[in-house]
């Protein structure tokens, strides 16, 4: 820590004690000595006790059992009835289970990028490795807030036990316990139905991030714990009231993004009243704003920090609670319904959460950066009430989950084969105009093509305002590769490749060779890092996580040219040519992951052949030309082999889609192999070019650098080279 704001040593007691700042350190600060009541320590002695985090488990349950009582969801059962515990103890204990998963979430967000790990923050960077760990207390903020993500994490687990044996007492319509072979049918429902599969995988992934809690300190391992966290957000949203209905990937992707907002929001405020007492303690310290250094007190930079991130977050809960709200409500008349009121209630609460957040932003924060006592005073208040609020959010949404919605989620008994496979009914027969004009958003794509062009914009207008230069030609072609992203998972290609082996190849080579040239020209690494500003009390933030992600051994391996160029090419074997198929068509996530995969693929790719953005290793122009012709070679091979197939892959799913238009499914695959077969060798002729032009380009620097060397030093190395090599001749004729 620097010496403006330090913390004294521990007692006995073991409790920190924070040395208050003076006039010399208020002076270093840009501003005077605070007197009276405002200012300095002062100010950051106001706060709340850390158990005020409890009122959102009292709001929350008042919240769930007025919802139940009005949605009729808690009245007993005519047929099958699980008995008064069942129907009252399940939604108690999923309360329990989101509030303390929101915490784990919220703490390691907190953790990893919001407070410093170190007590000694006079250092500009993170530790890089354990050796510079060795010795470095943690600050009592990291401590404290990794504390309660170890306790949350432990209430999680117990939970979300519960929370299985429940679930199959209230499917199963028997009391817990009961039965003879009670034993045998949970475990038959935990091993062999997509329920209790969903609710066993959130038990092992909160067992798995509780094991890790407690023993990982490095920020990286930290890092990772939260990303397998997000597994059982995934869970829940396949498993979630709205998987069923007439938009099933709508619905899935809605929920899992409003369950994402929602976890590091609220858990980001739940940790932030926990540590509200030492984040008031720490008097100051020393941060970046724009081009100056100023030294501020540690909660103003923890404030700023996270709300950031608030924000992102209630937009993304705001807008995914409207979509997921909106695929169970097919009329306005079905808004009176108790499932449409209580959907209308939570809006309306999270509406007023707004307020709290726009006072936060424009009202409290730059209080509590200028040291007014009144206005920190303030500012826990209110988020007390916002604590309130979201714990009114979270039991009316526990609630709402268990009222029937008044679209039903069933499928009909005369479905069609392509309702059946596919959740959609068949598209029209495809023609030139239906390929721009039939739509079905996918909405985690349309919140990626968002979120990066959003940051994308702010980090490029920044630089601009800064007076730096960025090419305005990198920025369309972002633009143009995130519209092209946004058609292929959404627009006509991506509804007709449920159904259609040549859509899906068209979808495959979008994502695979088109979309990643347009990406990777726009250079978003290198832009990013030039706008966001770096830490200077040794936490990581964006810019050091990026850098931290590049220069990482999995960058490296990810980069590295032999094996970029060859996820790129035999992935599509791996892909078609095996099981996996299956499982990208049959279910979401497996959809999900294969566009994922895709695009990562060939982004890595072109990146290596032709991006700016910093990598470990970029090879030379040779090999990059050699692994271009390599992977055309490989395209072809397996395009020509899918069209020369006499069979159809997976038959069961494009053989049985009831299509009355189109070709056989036989006579599409042949398609398809022709496509990819076309598509593919069209951009990577055009990557070739690319290649060759900025090789050119490379040997034209080079020369204007070894021609303005020799203007400099007069042609001195010319000089030498032939004094030498006249000196050879001299001693040759001498000889």
């Amino acid at each position: 820590m620097s010496s403006t704001a330090r913390t004294t040593g521990r007692g006995t007691g073991g409790k920190d004690r924070a040395r208050p700042t003076g006039g010399a350190d208020a002076a270093r600060a840009g501003r005077a000595p605070s007197s009276g009541g405002s200012g300095g320590s002062g100010a950051a002695g106001v706060s709340v006790s850390p158990w005020t985090i409890a009122a959102v488990l009292v709001a929350a349950m008042i919240g769930m059992t007025a919802a139940l009582l009005y949605g009729g969801a808690a009245a007993p059962r005519q047929v099958a009835d699980p008995g008064t515990l069942v129907r009252w103890g399940l939604p108690t204990v999923k309360v329990v289970h989101n509030i303390a998963m929101t915490v784990v979430m919220g703490g390691l967000l907190f953790a990893i990028g919001v407070v410093p790990r170190f007590e000694d923050r006079s250092r500009t960077r993170p530790p890089r490795n354990s050796r510079e760990q060795a010795g470095q207390p943690e600050h009592p903020v990291f401590r404290a807030v990794l504390q309660l993500v170890s306790a949350a994490s432990v209430v999680w687990t117990v939970a979300a036990v519960a929370v299985l044996v429940f679930t199959y007492s209230d499917v199963s319509g028997s009391a817990i316990g009961g039965g003879d072979n009670y034993t045998q049918q949970l475990l038959h429902y935990v091993t062999g139905i997509s329920t209790g599969q969903a609710q066993a995988t959130i038990v092992m992934v909160a067992a798995v991030v509780t094991t890790l809690v407690f023993g990982v300190r490095a920020l990286l391992g930290l890092f990772c714990t939260l990303a397998l966290s997000f597994v059982a957000l995934v869970a829940m949203a396949l498993n979630g009231h709205a998987s069923g209905g007439a938009d099933h990937m709508g619905a899935v992707n809605s929920l899992g993004l409003h369950l994402l907002g929602v976890c590091l929001w609220v858990g980001g405020i739940l940790v932030l009243v926990w540590a509200g007492p030492l984040l008031a303690r720490e008097s100051s310290v020393t941060s970046r704003r724009g081009r100056s250094t100023r030294t501020e007190p540690l909660l103003a930079v923890v404030l700023r920090r996270y709300s950031v991130v608030a924000l992102g977050c209630y937009v993304l809960v705001l807008l995914s609670g409207v979509i997921n709200a909106a695929v169970r409500i097919g009329t306005w008349e079905q808004l009176a319904s108790p499932y449409g009121t209580l959907a209308l209630t939570k809006l309306v609460l999270t509406l007023l959460l707004a307020v709290a957040g726009f006072a936060h932003r424009q009202w409290l924060i730059p209080g509590v950066e200028d040291g007014s006592r009144s206005r920190t005073a303030t500012l826990w208040r209110v988020v007390l009430g916002e604590v309130v609020l979201m714990g009114l959010l979270m039991g009316i949404a526990t609630a709402l989950g268990r009222t029937a919605p008044p679209v039903p989620e069933e499928l009909q008994p005369d479905a069609s084969p392509a309702r059946i496979l596919t959740w959609y009914e068949l598209p029209p027969e495809p023609t030139v105009a239906s390929w721009f004009t039939t739509w079905r958003l996918d909405w985690f794509w349309v919140a990626v093509v968002v979120f990066m062009a959003v940051v994308y914009l702010w980090a490029a207008l920044k630089v601009w305002r800064r007076g730096d230069t960025w090419s305005p030609v990198r920025t369309g072609s972002w633009l143009v590769g995130l519209v092209a992203l946004l058609y292929a998972t959404s627009g006509g290609v991506s509804v007709y490749a449920r159904v259609l082996f040549s859509a899906h190849m068209v979808e495959h080579m979008s994502l695979t060779m088109i979309v990643p040239l347009f990406l990777v020209s726009g250079a978003p690494v290198t832009v990013v890092l030039k706008a966001l500003e770096p830490r200077r009390d040794g936490t990581r933030g964006p810019r050091e996580w990026i850098l931290r992600l590049v220069h990482s051994t999995w960058g490296k391996v990810v980069t590295n040219p032999i094996f970029a160029a060859a996820n790129f090419a035999f992935s599509i074997v791996l892909f078609y040519f095996t099981d996996l198929f299956r499982f990208t068509l049959r279910y979401h996530v497996g959809h999900e992951f294969m566009m994922v995969h895709f695009l990562f693929t060939g982004y890595m790719f072109a990146l290596v052949l032709i991006g700016i953005d910093p990598i470990p290793h970029r090879p030379a122009y040779p090999m990059r030309l050699l692994l271009l012709l390599a992977t055309m070679a490989a395209h072809a091979f397996i395009g020509i082999s899918i069209m020369s197939m006499t069979t159809v892959l997976q038959a069961s799913w494009f053989g049985n889609m009831g299509r009355p238009w189109g070709p056989s499914a036989l006579e599409d695959q042949e398609l398809g192999g022709m496509l990819m077969w076309g598509i593919g060798e069209f951009p990577t002729f055009l990557l070739a070019v690319i290649v060759a032009v900025l090789w050119a380009m490379e040997g034209s620097k080079e020369n204007r650098r070894v021609d303005r060397q020799a203007d400099r030093t007069d042609d001195a190395e010319l000089r030498a080279y032939n004094e030498m090599m006249a000196r050879l001749a001299e001693g040759d004729d001498t000889r």
